[in-house]
């Protein structure tokens, strides 16, 4: 069989033809900024406002986390993003005994409020916009973000960001989960409500298919469970008593952007298409704001290679232009020594100065959705649509994503996917330059950044301190307010934000919920 005749499939395992023709691009779609959106939400795209150039970043204190911010920013950054560590992520403060070990590695430790003024000291927050990747937690730290406003004199109505808050991939993908689904989805809607009325350029969920996919499922899956769990959360605040085109317009989306292009352009153009036409069709929204699939995007760091890691460069680039030409709104660029460490000041300059090459210099953003009439581009948009929507239909017949994840059954189709994946390098027929192909035996040593050891001990003298110096008695009365609260059916973030004013810690806070909610154990499967 010659070269030309041999199947070649996409990571999704759709065919890719030896050739396209125009009859297999279907119909024309609708210019950008017209619904169903498949070429871009907005008329012009990126010739009047680039997208957001949003660099993912948070470690050790929150001290030296607010330096390298400051640094980005000054670098040409437009817009935050906070990486926080792992207790921070589940609810844990810096001196409990679960947190040990892993203080500051993976992000930023923030114990309470004085944490997080000391992050945003000298940032203007009425001028630059924050995304934070947090998601049980992520109400407290909302929260915490609004009364830093409140002292720097900044309205929350003149706030802008985004919480990731998207605890359903947390169960199917990511382990970062404190509570069971069905209060903490209780908790997603209490955060939509509170932001509707008081922080409403808030962004109040980013729901992810990133970590899913990062976790191994393939592009249409990515699609599929994402969508869905976005099904899941706008039922959830409807059945609260929302109305749709009221919380609808603040969803937003998180997307991987991986190194197999034409697949990744044309899962956003998907992607944006079929959730408009969920949107209108299945909630009956209105609003042209509520059918709008607005997402960020951050480059794929499993696809990153500890190997040859100047290599990343190259697949940075790539999935960077993916994302731009598939229409994204903000974007995280790796950097290229990611799969070793966090990465250094060079490796993260380097990573923005990605983006902005491709911003002012490429070209491509002059026009939007340069690749629209390509054939290989709609048909794979077509067929990514049609792919997604048939796991959609599954889920719905499963009783949705809640009910999915809770029987397992989105966990087990990643798993699936992952391992099909990791068969196909070691098989070599997936080739990973410089790991299963054009390997090399004596490579140079990269730089490698260790954050601050002695974060813990700094926090944990930090929160006696705290501990001492507060009025301990309005800490507990506002802590009981809270609890009594949770045991009911009220909103939980006005006794939350009044706890953490009274500088109640997100160790103590997320206490209480679990004391009244309990905590999530996943049902182990062999």
């Amino acid at each position: 069989m010659s070269a030309v005749e041999q199947e070649i499939l996409t990571e999704s395992g759709i065919p890719i033809a030896p050739l396209y023709r125009a009859a297999d691009a279907g119909e024309p779609e609708p210019d950008p900024g017209v619904y169903p959106y498949t070429r871009g939400v907005y008329p012009t795209m990126y010739r009047g406002r680039l997208w957001t150039m949003r660099q993912y970043a948070g470690f050790a204190s929150a001290r030296e986390s607010n330096t390298r911010y400051r640094y980005l920013l000054e670098k040409g950054q437009t817009g935050l993003s906070v990486a926080f560590d792992l207790p921070t992520q589940l609810g844990l403060d810096s001196d409990d005994p679960r947190a040990e070990g892993e203080v500051g590695k993976v992000g930023v430790a923030i114990d309470s409020l004085l944490d997080m003024q000391t992050l945003l000291n000298s940032i203007p927050l009425d001028k630059v916009t924050t995304s934070m990747t947090i998601n049980a937690p992520a109400s407290v730290l909302l929260l915490l973000y609004e009364l830093v406003a409140e002292g720097q004199g900044v309205a929350s109505d003149k706030l802008g960001g985004t919480i990731q808050n998207d605890i359903l991939k947390e169960y199917a993908a990511r382990g970062t989960y404190i509570y069971p689904p069905r209060p903490s989805m209780r908790l997603v809607t209490d955060t939509f409500a509170y932001c509707q009325k008081h922080v409403p350029k808030w962004n109040t969920i980013s729901i992810s298919g990133y970590h899913m996919r990062e976790a191994g499922c393939t592009a249409v899956q990515e699609i599929a469970f994402t969508l869905a769990n976005g099904i899941a959360y706008v039922s959830a605040a409807v059945k609260a008593g929302l109305a749709v085109d009221e919380f609808a317009p603040r969803l937003s989306f998180f997307f991987v952007s991986n190194p197999n292009f034409l697949e990744e352009v044309a899962k956003f153009r998907a992607a944006r298409r079929l959730w408009a036409t969920i949107m209108k069709e299945r909630f009956g929204a209105k609003k042209e704001q509520s059918l709008m699939l607005r997402f960020h995007t951050q480059t794929s760091g499993a696809s990153l290679t500890a190997q040859q890691p100047l290599n990343n460069v190259v697949r940075t680039t790539i999935e960077a232009l993916a994302a731009v030409l598939g229409g994204t709104q903000s974007l995280h660029t790796n950097g290229y020594d990611e799969a070793l460490s966090l990465p250094t000041q060079q490796a993260a300059t380097l990573a923005l100065r990605t983006q902005q090459i491709i911003g002012f210099e490429s070209g491509i953003a002059a026009t939007p959705d340069p690749l629209a009439g390509s054939y290989v581009i709609e048909a794979l948009t077509d067929e990514l649509e049609a792919r997604a929507r048939a796991i959609i239909a599954q889920i719905d017949e499963l009783g949705g994503s809640v009910e999915a994840i809770e029987r397992g059954w989105v966990q087990e189709q990643i798993a699936d996917a992952a391992y099909t994946f990791q068969q196909r390098i070691e098989s070599g027929e997936q080739i990973l330059v410089g790991v299963n192909r054009f390997a090399e035996s004596n490579e140079a040593p990269v730089p490698i950044f260790h954050p601050n050891e002695a974060v813990a001990q700094e926090q944990a003298a930090s929160l006696a301190k705290l501990r001492t110096e507060r009025d301990n008695a309005a800490v507990q009365a506002a802590m009981a307010t809270l609890r009594e609260t949770a045991e009911g059916s009220g909103n939980v973030l006005y006794p939350l934000k009044e706890a953490l004013r009274r500088y109640a810690t997100v160790g103590e806070v997320c206490g209480v919920l679990r004391q009244v909610w309990g905590e999530y154990r996943p049902e182990v499967r062999l």
